[in-house]
């Protein structure tokens, strides 16, 4: 037999963005909408199981075991072709209770975020339990209004509950939102593991609105999502849309009337992030209110920060896309773009992360990686979306300006000191922490990548990139991590020049935190360096925060996704403290 070329990726049938939003006109009305995506192609086992993930669909609170697998060579659940009322009726339900298409949903659509995170990444991603290759997903874990990725357990549970409303079962399995915001969860752990870690309120808040901004995204990357807002909103039957009608503010209410769709229960799950980030209009400075110190709700004002930025920029593209009749659009060019726009939002979005400091973050420092990132890639003429120009815009409208030090455009400078590489191999550099951490060593003077001399350093990762842009062009990267750790006694911080915690002994131990990435060009040179230094400014803001939030008299302050995901189900039930 010769050769058989085996396909690179397949299309897989998911619910768009929720069961209850439904196509409202046309031959599909009633019908759940769903959608075709494209995943990689794999020999996949029972459960599905395949190279990256493991499905086991056991129930613990009914003892139930689930048999359940995906077909290699087909799609079983395409949306029939001119339904009768009957026929979507019974496509609905069987979407609705089929165990099988329930884990066919939650296996597609965390197979296309990490591929997602892979193309924007240039590289192969691990998952941050460190241990096997394999994300265990389990479909209908519980029955509970929650749905949370777990490092201990090296897995993704996604629970199941009895609606209030209509008496029937809702399952988080079939939420685009919770699926997606919990794979993401599981990407950022493996790319930056000491973002769960005690630090300040904007890290504590990233991982939840960094998880809502990918989720909410690849919702609207998907055409059928903008075809639903577009066609619920704006001339529903007609080809034509109206200029005058496609403006940020008409299109920031289509989205609200989209998350006011979505049913109650399931975005309980969720605390509805679409609708309360929508709500927060630029202007207010919510990042100085107390409600905005709470991690969930800080989170928000990422969310809506990056939502703005994407409503801006479809308002804008429209713009130019030329009349079809005098004062109209084509329908299916606005769909086109909503689309296309959220996808390259959502790419630069995701490869911001490997330009962000590893310990300490802030929305500033997201904010400048973001900039940075999509530079490197899209540089001056080839943003035909201007989209570093909308979201240093819309992030300075919610207080939010680039972080200190970058250049006039928010981005991270390149380094000036003079570096020695002499020593040093830049080969081994691009996969061996030992030869960093040799470059590090070299040239840690303060002049140099300025290392606090007392602290203990260590590499903690090194990643070969390759980013391709929309052109074609071809980035080749490295990029290291390392971090610092300073052991003291609080009664030692004023000789660091840091201020003394009040109300906390001198004798108690305390760690301090510091590191950054280091981002090499092909040819070995450092080209950026981001980082929190030990001793720096922003260490008396987080030992201020972790000593008002009672860190240092015993409480644990570590993100912990399951309580943090029950506690914004129930902020009436379970205190917002304990859930994280």
């Amino acid at each position: 037999m010769g050769n058989v070329t085996l396909p690179r990726s397949r299309s897989l049938t998911v619910i768009a963005q929720d069961p209850s939003i439904r196509y409202q006109l046309g031959p599909k009305a009633g019908q759940i909408v769903t959608a075709r995506i494209r995943v990689p192609a794999e020999s996949l086992a029972p459960g599905p199981c395949g190279y990256r993930l493991h499905c086991i669909d056991y129930d613990a609170t009914s003892d139930t075991y689930y048999d359940t697998a995906i077909p290699e060579d087909q799609d079983l659940y395409e949306e029939p072709v001119n339904g009768t009322d009957k026929e979507i009726a019974r496509y609905n339900e069987r979407l609705l209770t089929d165990p099988n298409f329930h884990c066919q949903n939650v296996y597609a659509l965390m197979m296309q975020t990490l591929a997602r995170f892979e193309f924007a990444l240039g590289r192969r991603l691990a998952w941050g339990f460190g241990a096997g290759h394999q994300l265990k997903v389990a479909p209908h874990a519980f029955s509970e209004a929650n749905a949370y990725y777990s490092e201990e357990d090296q897995a993704l549970l996604f629970g199941y509950f009895n609606s209030v409303d209509t008496g029937e079962n809702v399952f988080t399995c079939l939420s685009h939102d919770v699926i997606v915001h919990e794979t993401t969860h599981a990407l950022i752990d493996g790319l930056h593991t000491r973002y769960t870690d005690p630090s300040s309120p904007d890290q504590a808040a990233f991982h939840e609105g960094m998880a809502d901004v990918v989720a909410l995204l690849s919702i609207f990357a998907l055409p059928t999502i903008p075809e639903v807002i577009i066609d619920n909103n704006f001339d529903p039957g007609s080809n034509l849309i109206s200029v005058d009608a496609i403006t940020p503010d008409a299109l920031r209410k289509a989205i609200g009337g989209l998350a006011d769709e979505v049913g109650a229960a399931i975005s309980g799950v969720r605390g509805e992030p679409l609708r309360r980030s929508m709500e927060l209009a630029p202007g207010p400075n919510y990042l100085a209110e107390a409600e905005f110190r709470e991690p969930h709700r800080r989170g928000e004002i990422l969310v809506a920060a990056m939502m703005n930025a994407f409503l801006h920029m479809w308002s804008e593209r429209l713009e130019h896309l030329g009349e079809k009749r005098a004062g109209m659009l084509d329908r299916s060019k606005v769909v086109e773009e909503g689309a296309d726009l959220a996808s390259v939002l959502l790419t630069s979005s995701i490869r911001a992360l490997d330009y962000c400091p590893p310990v300490d973050l802030s929305f500033n420092d997201y904010l400048s990686a973001l900039l940075t990132a999509d530079q490197e890639v899209r540089p001056g003429s080839d943003d035909r979306y201007r989209l570093r120009e909308n979201v240093k815009k819309s992030f300075e409208s919610y207080f939010i300006p680039p972080a200190a030090g970058t250049d006039a455009n928010g981005m991270w400078q390149a380094p000036t000191a003079d570096l020695h590489y002499e020593r040093t191999h830049f080969e081994p550099m691009q996969r061996d922490s030992d030869e960093v951490f040799h470059f590090v060593w070299e040239n840690r003077a303060k002049e140099q990548l300025d290392l606090d001399a007392q602290a203990y350093t260590q590499v903690e990762s090194v990643r070969p990139c390759i980013r391709v842009g929309e052109d074609g062009f071809t980035l080749r990267e490295t990029v290291a991590e390392y971090v610092q750790i300073l052991k003291i006694h609080a009664g030692e911080l004023p000789d660091l020049k840091l201020n003394k915690l009040p109300g906390i002994p001198d004798d108690k131990e305390i760690y301090l935190y510091g590191g950054g990435a280091l981002i090499f060009d092909e040819y070995g040179h450092l080209k950026y360096h981001v980082y929190n230094r030990v001793c720096g400014d922003k260490q008396n803001d987080r030992l201020r925060y972790l000593n008002e939030t009672g860190f240092f008299k015993g409480k644990s302050l570590r993100l912990k996704f399951s309580s943090l995901h029950r506690a914004r189900a129930y902020p009436q039930i379970v205190p917002v403290e304990e859930g994280w």
